[in-house]
């Protein structure tokens, strides 16, 4: 999760002297600080490097970063959701899968899988109908409340852009992909089987499957995970505020797992991070699947050392299911 990143002396150089819109253009950057966790601290795939709103300027969408999206004219009215377009991302955005193709080339003979990733419909209407990050996204919940069929018109038109991107991202080399509702958290369990899990399910039916499988994340999402497990998705991605063992027992034999230390415990000593691995192994074993993750993105100030000890803590674990 978020492997490329501040973290590492080597991104901050490559980034130094570049907006981070230009970075996220910028195809031999971006496939540089792609690669570097692979050589760096010996990461077994590669995420490229992107944002989850790259696609959003191709639907007439005004953005920069602050360092966070913020929106020139934020979505208030049904006038402005009618105008947005529905770009063919490979148009829109070609330089996203030239990163694709030129990544997947560079990692085919090491045998490294490469995964991409898209906002969830929830969380990309979060930020353009509040104009930037905010606590509560109050003015999100008053649309939700107040004008629900214009949210449903957005976030329609929010899955059309994120199917329609997955897929490019499929056909052009990645091996995985993964939805990421950072936002998703906020909802009450009936909130969010109402406003986000029916757009989770709509991507999960509608992305070509055939070309590799979909990964769910929802940020804060320990309340909702009764819901995410019938997304229709084949991981999904748990942060630290989940019991592993609970969830692998309950729907292990559903769907797999992914997940999920606390960033900040790759701040401790390596040994301390290495029971920490060994307690996640073992909490996983129920599942058909785990795979070995934080429960959200590398923080900015986390040790390099503690990346590579985490990751060889999960090197030297056996490579039979416990």
């Amino acid at each position: 999760m978020r492997q490329a990143g501040r973290y590492l002396p080597e991104y901050r150089a490559v980034r130094q002297g570049v907006s981070f819109m230009q970075m996220c253009r910028d195809v031999d950057r971006a496939v540089e600080v792609s690669l570097q966790p692979v050589d760096i601290v010996g990461s077994e795939a590669v995420i490229m490097f992107q944002d989850i709103f790259t696609p959003i300027p191709g639907m007439g969408v005004d953005v920069d970063f602050a360092p966070g999206p913020v929106i020139a004219e934020p979505i208030r009215t049904r006038a402005q959701i009618d105008a947005l377009v529905v770009p063919d991302s490979r148009e829109s955005v070609p330089f996203v899968f030239e990163i694709i193709r030129t990544l997947r080339g560079a990692l085919e003979s090491r045998r490294i899988p490469l995964l991409g990733f898209a906002g969830a419909p929830f969380t990309l209407a979060a930020y353009l109908v509040q104009g930037q990050g905010s606590k509560d996204f109050g003015a999100l919940k008053r649309m939700m409340h107040q004008s629900p069929d214009m949210l449903r018109a957005l976030l329609a038109k929010l899955t059309d852009v994120t199917v329609d991107y997955l897929d490019a991202q499929l056909e052009s080399g990645s091996q995985a992909v993964q939805l990421f509702d950072t936002w998703a958290g906020l909802l009450s369990p009936a909130d969010y089987r109402e406003w986000a899990l029916p757009y989770h399910r709509e991507i999960a039916d509608r992305v070509d499957r055939s070309r590799g499988p979909l990964i769910l994340y929802v940020n804060n999402g320990a309340h909702v995970v009764d819901a995410g497990v019938e997304s229709g998705f084949d991981v999904l991605s748990l942060d630290w505020r989940c019991r592993l063992d609970e969830v692998a027992r309950k729907y292990g034999d559903r769907i797999s797992l992914q997940g999920n230390l606390d960033p900040c415990a790759l701040t401790a000593p390596p040994e301390r991070i290495a029971g920490w691995v060994r307690e996640m192994h073992e909490a996983a074993a129920p599942a058909r699947g785990h795979i070995m993750n934080l429960g959200h993105g590398l923080l900015p100030e986390t040790p390099v050392e503690g990346v590579k000890a985490f990751i060889a803590a999960v090197k030297a674990l056996p490579t039979k299911p416990i």
